[in-house]
Order: structure tokens, then C-alpha cells, then sequence
């Protein structure tokens, strides 16, 4: 197996400038009445005209910079994702692209990029409310270059949680959601549901959020943001409470471990209890 050797500083240099540029066209989209495209036939999976011009300029550009490298991302990328040892990008050009159709502000850009399977930096750019939040593994998070830390909170009883209630528009996993979400909002001080998973992981690192969690979406939604909120002192591991990977597709961002371990103990006993409930009634 090769290990792959690049230049971090000058890929995170790169996007960040990158990024900043594709904020432009992000809130020229942003101020418009915008062509709404519905993903497998579903009105929750929306995309638009500016989703895919704001990927084409990432992907130009980079790859213009750096030929070799690879790239997952989320309009480009339509057969299941793979994870090698290459230099990877993944690119969301619009987290939160119902909000941006609707002009809710929870609307981001979102790059990160690995290295040997490792994540080594995420950014997350709104340019709606002119706020970046970036983070290189072991140099800390920062919002607008100012560093940034997650909360204290280490008792689920008190926590602020985020959840991905819109994915309960498919059936199939319809149920396995809302139970989780019921078992969240009974045991916490609330749910809030923001609409973008990255932007919603930066707030648990800012500390407006105490926890997110959801399962079913792409590397591409929570990969930046769990560099973010790692570097700003919380914790990330999947729905299980397993070490964390990113194409696992199973996410629990919180604020500490101790919060980490009781969400994943909650969404365990709901899932189990919402099993052993299909059973008595099959």
C-alpha cells in the first residue's frame, strides 16, 4: 500500500481562496428565483442550476492545480463513493440547498480533503451570513480566523441537539428517524433541525449546538465538519459510538465524548425498541 505524500498547507491555501471566490456566485444564485430540480423524485432533494455551477468551478480549478487528485462530490459522484489512499476532495457546492431555495440563510459551501484515508482540513463557507469556518488537523477550528471551541456540556439532559428530520421523507427510513428524533427531544432540552449538516456541525463547534446527529447522508455533507468540531474540542464517532469513518454514512457530532456515548445509548434503545415493536405487530 503507498503512502501518499502532499503539500496540506498549499491544498487548504488553495480551497480556502477557492472558496471564498465561489461565494460570489453561491449568493448570486442565492438572490434569485432559481430552477428547482427534484432528485429521485423526491421535494425534500432539491437541486439547482447553481449547485452544479459552483461544483464545475471547484473541480476546474483544483484539478488545473492539481491533475492527480481525486474528487467526491455531490453532483458529479453517481455511483457509491470510494475512499483510496489519493489525495481526495469532497465538495459540497450547496449544504442546505432547500434553504438556499427558500432563502434560509443555513446554507453553505462545504470542502474537505483527505490524504491516505485521513482527513487533514475542512471548510465550511456561508457566504449568506459571511461567516468561514475552517480547521487543519492539530492547528484548531477558527470562524473567520478566530478560534473557536465547542461547549462543556457533558449531560444529554442538558443539551442542545440537532437532528436531520427531512430524510424522514423516505418511507423506508421514515420511522427509524422520528423515533430517534421523539427519544432525543425526551431526553434532552431540544432538537433543532437546521437543514445543512455541515453548517450544523460548525455550530457544535461554536457551542450554539451542543450535539448532531444523522445517518443516510453522504461524506461530502459532514465530512469538513467533523475536522471542524474536532479541532474545536468535541468529539465525532459513528451512530454506534465507534471510531469515526466517513464513509460509514453514520454520524454522531457532540461537544464530548460522555455526550457522544449517551446519544448513542439513546438511539440504540430507540432502535431497539422500535424493532422489538415491528415484531409484535408483523
Amino acid at each position: 500500500m503507498a503512502f501518499v505524500n502532499c503539500n496540506i498547507e498549499s491544498c487548504f491555501n488553495t480551497a480556502l481562496q477557492l472558496v471564498k471566490s465561489a461565494g460570489n456566485v453561491f449568493m448570486e444564485g442565492f438572490r434569485k428565483s432559481l430552477n428547482v430540480i427534484y432528485k429521485h423524485n423526491l421535494y425534500a432533494d432539491l437541486v439547482t442550476e447553481y449547485d452544479k455551477k459552483i461544483e464545475e468551478i471547484l473541480i476546474t480549478q483544483l484539478t488545473k492545480t492539481y491533475s492527480n487528485h481525486k474528487f467526491i462530490a455531490e453532483e458529479s459522484t453517481h455511483t457509491a463513493a470510494k475512499l483510496t489512499e489519493d489525495p481526495t476532495w469532497m465538495i459540497d457546492p450547496i449544504d442546505g440547498t432547500t434553504n438556499f431555495v427558500h432563502k434560509n440563510p443555513n446554507c453553505c459551501i462545504s470542502v474537505s480533503f483527505a490524504v491516505n484515508k485521513k482527513l487533514q482540513f475542512g471548510i465550511v463557507y456561508s457566504p449568506v451570513q459571511n461567516k468561514m469556518f475552517t480547521a487543519q488537523e492539530g492547528k484548531g477550528a477558527y470562524l473567520n480566523g478566530k478560534a473557536i471551541h465547542v461547549s462543556k456540556i457533558e449531560d444529554l439532559g442538558k443539551s442542545l441537539v440537532a437532528a436531520e428530520i427531512s430524510m424522514a421523507q423516505y418511507a423506508p427510513i421514515h420511522d427509524e428517524i422520528m423515533n430517534r428524533i421523539d427519544a432525543l427531544i425526551l431526553k434532552s432540552h431540544g432538537v433543532r433541525a437546521i437543514g445543512s449538516a455541515a453548517l450544523a456541525m460548525c455550530y457544535v463547534a461554536t457551542g450554539e449546538l451542543d450535539a448532531y446527529h444523522a445517518d443516510h447522508l453522504q461524506c461530502w455533507d459532514y465530512s469538513a465538519g467533523s475536522v471542524i468540531v474536532k479541532e474545536a474540542g468535541g468529539a465525532v464517532v459513528n451512530t454506534d459510538g465507534s471510531t469515526f469513518d466517513v464513509m460509514q454514512r453514520k454520524v454522531i457530532a457532540a461537544c464530548s465524548d460522555k455526550l457522544a456515548v449517551q446519544i448513542a445509548s439513546a438511539i440504540k434503545e430507540a432502535d431497539t425498541k422500535l424493532k422489538e415493536k415491528n415484531i409484535k405487530y408483523d
